[in-house]
C-alpha cells in the first residue's frame, strides 16, 4: 500500500506524521509543483493532499489510486465528479480547527479594539519612561461588553464565536449566507441591517456563489465609523480593494484579515499600502493552524485511511 503525501509542509514540519506510518509505505514530499504531480502518483494507492490541485489528468496518471485524503475541510482542489467517475473515494476532515480559529479571531479583534500594537510600541520606544503620569491615552480602546457582535456564517465555528462573544457580554446577531439557517438562539438579521447595527462583524462563511464579493464598498459604507470587521472565512468574501479604500477613508475603524484571494499575497497587494497600518491586523492564513489542530488533522486523516482499508 503506497501512501503519498504531496504537500506536508502545509501542515508544518513540527507535526508528527507517526499516525500515518503503520498504514502503508509512506512517501512524504514537503511541496509538489504541478509538473511533479503525475510522476509522484504513479504508484500511489492513497494520496494525501492539502492544497495541490488534483484533476482528471492527475487521476488518469495514477492507475492504482483508490483514495484521496484532503487534510482540510474544503475539497475544492479535487475534481470530485471525475473522482466519482473513476471510483476514487475522497475524504476530508472536519471540526479539527474550531477552537484554533475562534482563538485567532478574538486575538485579532482584541488587538484592534485594544490598540495593542500602539501601546506596546509606546512602552518599548521609551516614551512611557518620560511620561509625567502613570498612564497614557494616546489611543482609545473599547470593550466588547455591551457591543453588537454580528456573525456572517453561523456554522460550527460561527456558533463557537457567538458563545465566546456572549461570554464577553456582547449581544450577538447573525446573517445566514445560505438563507436557510433560522434555528439559532440568536437574532437573525439581513446583511444590510447587520452591517448597519453591529460594532463588530466577524465572517466565518465558505466561499461560494452566495458569498463571493458579499462585502464591497457599498456594504462597508453603511457600517458604523467605529466598527471593525474580521474575515476568518475565505478570501474573496470581502473585496480587498474596497476594504483598503474604506479604511483609508476612515469609513470603518479597523479590519482583521487572515484569508486572501491569492495566497501568499503578491508584493503589491493593496493591504500592504494602507495609509494607517495600525487599522489593519493581518495574519497569513494561520487561524486554522494551532499545534493541536494540525496534529488532529494528521490523526483524523489516519482514521480516514484506516476506515477505508477496513472495508
Amino acid at each position: 500500500m503506497h501512501i503519498i503525501f504531496l504537500d506536508a509542509d502545509t501542515i508544518g514540519k513540527d507535526i508528527s506524521l507517526a499516525p500515518l506510518e503503520p498504514l502503508g509505505q509512506l512517501k512524504v514530499y514537503g511541496t509538489t509543483f504541478p509538473n511533479e504531480i503525475s510522476g509522484r502518483l504513479k504508484k500511489a494507492d492513497v494520496l494525501i493532499t492539502n492544497k495541490v490541485l488534483i484533476g482528471q489528468t492527475e487521476m488518469d496518471n495514477a492507475p492504482n489510486l483508490k483514495l484521496i485524503c484532503v487534510t482540510a475541510t474544503g475539497t475544492n482542489n479535487i475534481d470530485l465528479e471525475y473522482a466519482a467517475k473513476k471510483g476514487i473515494t475522497v475524504k476530508n476532515v472536519a471540526g479539527y480547527s474550531t477552537e484554533s480559529v475562534v482563538q485567532i479571531t478574538f486575538a485579532a479583534i482584541l488587538s484592534l479594539l485594544n490598540s495593542t500594537a500602539y501601546f506596546d510600541h509606546y512602552v518599548k520606544s521609551g516614551a512611557y519612561s518620560t511620561s509625567p503620569v502613570f498612564t497614557h491615552y494616546g489611543q482609545t480602546f473599547w470593550e466588547i461588553a455591551g457591543k453588537n457582535f454580528g456573525i456572517i456564517g453561523l456554522g460550527t465555528i460561527g456558533k463557537r464565536v457567538a458563545e465566546v462573544a456572549t461570554a464577553f457580554g456582547a449581544k450577538v446577531f447573525y446573517y445566514s449566507t445560505s438563507g436557510n439557517n433560522s434555528n439559532s438562539g440568536y437574532p437573525r438579521l439581513g446583511l444590510e441591517e447587520l452591517l448597519r447595527t453591529c460594532d463588530i462583524v466577524s465572517i466565518h462563511a465558505p466561499l461560494n456563489g452566495n458569498t463571493k464579493g458579499l462585502i464591497g464598498y457599498d456594504q462597508l459604507k453603511i457600517m458604523k465609523p467605529t466598527a471593525i470587521i474580521a474575515n476568518m472565512g475565505r478570501g474573496g468574501i470581502i473585496n480587498e480593494k474596497a476594504l483598503t479604500k474604506a479604511l483609508d477613508e476612515n469609513l470603518i475603524a479597523g479590519a482583521a484579515v487572515d484569508v486572501f484571494e491569492q495566497e501568499p499575497i503578491p508584493a503589491d497587494h493593496p493591504y500592504l499600502s494602507i495609509k494607517n497600518k495600525q487599522k489593519m491586523q493581518l495574519t497569513p492564513h494561520i487561524a486554522w493552524g494551532s499545534m493541536e489542530a494540525r496534529q488532529r488533522v494528521v490523526e483524523l486523516t489516519a482514521k480516514n485511511i484506516e476506515t477505508f482499508l477496513s472495508k
